[in-house]
């Protein structure tokens, strides 16, 4: 599986967050922005899809927040493994809901945010 590049900077987040472009899952929240080609991060990212995770401490103690983020990471890297990529920036924040809901139900909410931000274009394959 490639190595799908990372949002660390708390800038990052809040550029995504400041797009207000989201989908709310019960699973997750999922927010987008479209990168601009004159960014000074734009070359390093060329055109690929960027991911950022979050989780407060609504959802849990320390051991919760990161088996959240776990989750959220693995149904990531599954689900946008076979999309076209495209200069996007993506910030997946766990809620309660993420520790406990099923797998596939996760999955399945990331597939219908990743539908509705990233457009039709790059709708997931079909399992």
């Amino acid at each position: 599986m490639p190595q799908i590049p990372r949002l660390k900077k708390r800038r990052q987040f809040l550029a995504a967050a400041a797009s207000k472009q989201k989908h709310v899952a019960k699973g997750m929240i999922v927010q987008a922005r479209r990168r601009q080609a004159d960014e000074p991060s734009a070359p390093a990212l060329a055109g690929r899809i960027a991911l950022g995770f979050t989780a407060s401490k609504k959802v849990g103690n320390a051991v919760a927040r990161n088996r959240a983020k776990r989750r959220l990471r693995a149904v990531a890297h599954e689900v946008l493994a076979g999309m076209p990529q495209s200069a996007v920036d993506l910030v997946l924040i766990a809620r309660q809901e993420t520790l406990v809901r099923d797998y596939a139900k996760l999955k399945q909410d990331f597939e219908r945010a990743a539908k509705r931000l990233l457009g039709p274009e790059t709708t997931p394959p079909a399992n």
